[in-house]
Formats: structure tokens, C-alpha cells, sequence
């Protein structure tokens, strides 16, 4: 995947933060890629960028209009399309992640060919992919499960790779999802690939390493506890099958995200129930660490509620984001001479 940069990041009209978390991703994580947000009216979040409209972020030296929002279901929301037609007419190119295709609407695609633009949906399947068949394969695989959706899941697995590259070690961050593809410019969309090929595409996307000590760090998706997002998850584990699991949790949730009625379950069944199910494809899968996303604690009580872990699950457990993933790395390579 190619887009032009710088972006211009578009939050639309989303109703909280945690709908705007593609957004808070590319700008958390490729600051220097982005020159503005485009809030629209009663937009209730806000990732730190100066707010420009069209002109002003083509002046900025914007070239493409990333849409940020991560709205349930994926979809295009009618307000939203006069923004895109002015970006297309205008001179940006347009990217998105969401299941419903810019490609799709047909007088999009017109404008943008007679404007000469380009329309990215990130969310296309760019191989056909085979169906897993779990044949174990070289080097070492850790992935992020969480106890609900958007808990942090690649916000872990981006920044222990940072801390393992640089203590010197071989990890690639293998990106799953909408966000990390547009981060990264490569990965799986998983959650629009066919059922009996999400395990594969896993497979695909972390084939035999070159050396044994390499580690794949795979970008969690979902919840196995999720009624509406469990299999993803599962393919994930399967596909994966990986040697070590790193389970994350935001601990101010009162209820699973889009699902009122279902409360989250505790990290010690997350535990138990991810290891049980990467030990169906690797018999040596362990849960190694905690990593709990604390953005709404303050220091103490995030500090608090971390050694408070520590010490109920007996593994390292940091928010990686906020403190860095040192100890997480150290388990991956500790868990990696144990193995060797």
C-alpha cells in the first residue's frame, strides 16, 4: 500500500474518543506523517492536532485525507461525504479503513478519476490466502489478546517492538487491522477476509522466520469474550499459534464495548481461556505479561493498580504506552532462551 503524505486526519462528527482511535493511532504513532485533524460539528473527540479545514491543510502541504474514525460497523456516514467530495475536488487523495468501500460509491470513484485522485480502502484483501493447516513453522510468535475491543491491543504490540529492536533484538510488528495497516502501509485486514481463510491469512502473514530467534509481534484483534468480535480473535490465536500471549485491559470499563449487557471478564480467565486455546496449535504457548492501558488513572493509581496485578497473576505488567515496554520485552527474551 502506497499513500502520499502528509495526511490531513478526518475525525468527522464521531461521538467519543475511543471512535476516533484510528486517528489517535497514525498520531500517536506517525506524528510526522500528520499536518492537521478535520473536525466537523459536534465532533467529541479531539487527538491533539491543529484543527484545519481543506484549504488550510492543502496549504499545510497535506496530500491525502485519512479518515479516522472507526465507527460500529464501518460505515460512511451521509454528513460525511460533502467533506470527501471537497477534499477529492480540491487536490487530496483519500484513504480509509472502514468496511464500507470508497470504491463502492460510484460517484466518488467518477469524481476522483476525472480529478485524477486516488481512493484507498485499506480494508480490500490485497491475496487470496490459503486455509490454515497448522503446521508448526520457524521462529517465535507473540500476540496481544485483550479482554475487550480497543483495550490497546496494538498500542502493546507496537511498542514492544520499539523496546526489543532496541535492545537489538529481531521483531517485526505484524499489523491485523485497519490502523496498523495505515501506520505500517502492509498486513492482513482481517476482519474482512473470508471465515475459513482468517486463520490462514495468519498463517500467511507469519510464515517461517529466517532465524529461530525472530520474533513476529501480531496486533491483536477483538475479544474471545466479545459476542460480536470472538472469532477474529480466535483465528488470530490459531493462525498465530503463538509462544507467547501478552493480555490487555482497561480497567475503567463498566461493560464490553457496544455490548451494555455483558460485563468484562477478569484477566485471570483471559488467561487461562487465550493460553488454552494457542496450546490447541502450540503446546508451549504461556501467557508472559499484563498490559493495562491506564490513560484514564492517574500516576499513583495506575502505578497502584499495576503492582496490584503483578501480584495476583505473578507477571510483569506495565502500561507499555505510558511506561514503556521494557519488561515485556525481558519476558519475550527470557521466554526465548527457555525455548532455545
Amino acid at each position: 500500500m502506497s499513500l502520499a503524505t502528509p495526511y490531513l486526519l478526518f475525525l468527522g462528527d464521531v461521538p467519543d474518543a475511543l471512535s476516533a482511535k484510528v486517528a489517535q493511532g497514525i498520531r500517536d504513532w506517525r506524528p510526522e506523517l500528520c499536518v492537521g485533524q478535520y473536525r466537523m460539528p459536534g465532533c467529541q473527540a479531539d487527538v491533539g492536532l491543529r484543527d484545519l479545514d481543506i484549504d488550510s491543510a492543502i496549504a499545510a502541504g497535506a496530500r491525502t485525507l485519512v479518515v479516522g474514525a472507526a465507527n460500529r460497523g464501518g460505515v460512511i456516514n451521509a454528513s460525511w461525504k460533502q467533506v470527501f467530495v471537497e477534499a477529492l475536488e480540491k487536490g487530496l487523495d483519500i484513504a480509509s479503513g472502514l468496511h464500507e468501500l470508497l470504491s463502492d460509491d460510484e460517484s466518488l470513484v467518477a469524481l476522483a478519476q476525472a480529478k485524477g485522485r486516488q481512493l484507498t480502502d485499506v480494508r480490500i484483501p490485497t491475496e487470496e490466502y490459503p486455509i490454515a493447516d497448522g503446521v508448526a513453522r520457524r521462529g517465535l510468535r507473540c500476540l496481544t489478546v485483550g479482554t475487550d475491543c480497543s483495550v490497546g491491543k496494538m498500542y502493546t504490540t507496537l511498542a514492544i517492538e520499539r523496546a526489543m529492536r532496541a535492545r537489538g533484538l529481531s521483531a517485526s510488528f505484524r499489523a491485523t487491522g485497519q490502523t496498523g495497516i495505515l501506520i505500517t502501509g502492509e498486513g492482513v485486514p482481517l476482519d474482512a477476509v473470508v471465515a475459513d481463510f482468517m486463520a490462514g491469512s495468519i498463517e500467511h502473514l507469519t510464515p517461517p522466520a529466517s532465524t529461530d530467534d525472530h520474533w513476529d509481534l501480531i496486533e491483536g484483534q477483538g475479544s474471545l469474550f466479545h459476542a460480536s468480535y470472538s472469532g477474529v480473535t480466535l483465528a488470530l490465536i490459531h493462525g498465530g499459534a503463538p509462544d507467547a500471549l501478552v493480555l490487555c485491559h482497561e480497567p475503567t470499563r463498566t461493560h464490553m464495548r457496544g455490548l451494555p449487557n455483558y460485563s468484562l471478564p477478569s484477566l485471570s480467565r483471559l488467561r487461562d481461556t487465550a493460553v488454552d486455546m494457542a496450546r490447541v496449535v502450540n503446546p508451549r504457548a504461556q501467557a508472559v505479561g499484563v498490559a493495562i492501558n491506564t490513560k484514564a488513572l492517574d500516576a499513583e493509581a495506575a502505578k497502584t493498580l499495576c503492582e496490584r496485578t503483578e501480584a495476583e497473576l505473578g507477571l510483569p505488567t506495565v502500561d507499555p504506552f505510558r511506561d514503556g515496554a521494557d519488561r515485556l520485552a525481558e519476558a519475550l527474551q527470557t521466554l526465548a532462551s527457555e525455548i532455545a
